[in-house]
């Protein structure tokens, strides 16, 4: 990097701020102190409730529980599908930690599905592995959608129950059908760095009023779930009320108020977040060595974040990479190496979840280069990130003489 280097000065981490209604609403829950989602006055719906009703119908879904976490969501789902110690569930090979984590977390095994250039799992993969378990957990991994039809096809013939993660897909679909609603479950993520912000919380939606009962229970209903409006009848909850173990993990009032307003204006943020992405595109076509991931035209994507990959290229050079563009402002995320760096890690580092080498994905993840796309970043910024991340991948690269070692 020279002096006369351009250097981006904006932050990476940095979100919106919460709307004025959102805060609005959440300083009405403050003021009546009713935070506990049963807590209610009267005949008074809760905003939980309320926001559970909402996304229910957002999504399409007949049901919805609104948690603590969307890794509170996955285990949930896995609880109410009937997994339990010592059963394996098969799950990706690239995803984050909450995902094997909540399959661990049972005493369950994860069995982990290799990645194609896509940066999707592997369905040839799948289809190899699909005897070895009856749960599929599919993590639909910085909001990249594999092709859903064949996915539930090859799931449907090995009587395999699907429960999507959709902590990076919300608003996101598959032939204009909401990710989420393919499989039995689906479970988002309202963490700060997901579509919509509560610092932290979850949903969990599906069409099956046994799943969504036992959900409930499970949540820390006690015998209030009565209460809920996107929920089954009393009837549903009538043997399982003495079963189901109390698991809480509720959503409270203050957050559910936070989230309600932020629903109506999602599709906007979509829009705003795939034009950031596209610049981003702009910004790296056809620059060497670097390798684009294609979406496919059935998709429906959030480009909430941006990925790419620098396919067979030495650890030494993808570090100069990253230590490059650091030096210029941007903050990129690498999944190659072997230890756990904040949010990034894979397979082989989740001890807790023994695994075998996968060659094919362990190239893939050793070329993968992640970095968050903000909606506080304006077009423009997003085209000045991409000429630096252009520079200095066109400074790394290795000469076509040298090969690309």
């Amino acid at each position: 990097m020279t002096d006369a280097a351009p250097r981006f000065t904006g932050s990476f981490t940095q979100q919106e701020p919460i709307p004025e209604d959102a805060i609005e609403a959440a300083v009405a829950v403050m003021r009546h102190g009713r935070l506990h989602r049963y807590n209610l006055a009267g005949d008074e719906q809760g905003e939980t409730a309320l926001l559970e009703q909402d996304f229910a119908a957002m999504t399409g879904a007949r049901h919805c529980l609104a948690v603590a976490s969307g890794g509170y969501a996955l285990a949930t789902a896995l609880r109410a599908v009937g997994v339990g110690p010592g059963d394996p569930v098969l799950t990706n090979a690239f995803t984050l930690a909450p995902v094997p984590g909540a399959i661990a977390g049972l005493g369950a095994r994860p069995v982990f599905v290799g990645v194609t250039e896509a940066l999707v799992i592997d369905l040839d993969d799948l289809a190899a592995k699909l005897q070895e378990a009856r749960v599929l957990l599919l993590s639909h991994m910085r909001g990249h959608v594999c092709d859903m039809d064949r996915l539930m096809a090859l799931c449907r013939d090995a009587d395999v129950t699907v429960i999507e993660d959709c902590a990076h897909t919300m608003g996101a679909a598959w032939r204009g059908v909401p990710s989420g609603r393919h499989g039995l479950v689906g479970c988002y993520s309202t963490q700060t760095y997901k579509h919509v912000n509560s610092g932290e919380g979850g949903f969990l939606v599906t069409d099956d009023d046994d799943i969504a009962a036992r959900a409930i229970l499970l949540s820390g209903s006690y015998m209030l779930y009565p209460r809920h409006l996107a929920a089954p009848g009393a009837e549903a909850f009538e043997t399982l009320r003495y079963d189901m173990p109390n698991i809480s993990g509720r959503m409270d009032n203050l957050r559910a108020a936070i989230l309600r307003p932020q629903l109506s204006t999602l599709a906007d943020r979509v829009e705003r977040w795939n034009a950031r992405y596209r610049e981003m595109e702009r910004g790296l076509w056809q620059v060497p060595g670097l390798t684009l991931i294609e979406r496919p035209e059935a998709e429906a994507f959030v480009g909430s974040s941006f990925q790419f990959l620098l396919l067979d290229w030495s650890e030494a050079r993808i570090a100069r990479v990253i230590a490059a563009c650091a030096e210029r402002g941007v903050e990129l995320k690498w999944f190659g190496p072997e230890e756990p760096v904040g949010f990034t890690s894979r397979y082989g580092a989740w001890r807790y979840a023994p695994s075998v080498p996968m060659p094919a994905t362990d190239r893939v993840l050793a070329g993968l280069i992640d970095m968050r796309l903000p909606l506080t970043f304006s077009l423009e910024d997003c085209a000045l990130v991409a000429r630096i991340v252009r520079e200095e991948v066109t400074a790394a690269a290795p000469s076509p003489e040298a090969g690309r070692g």
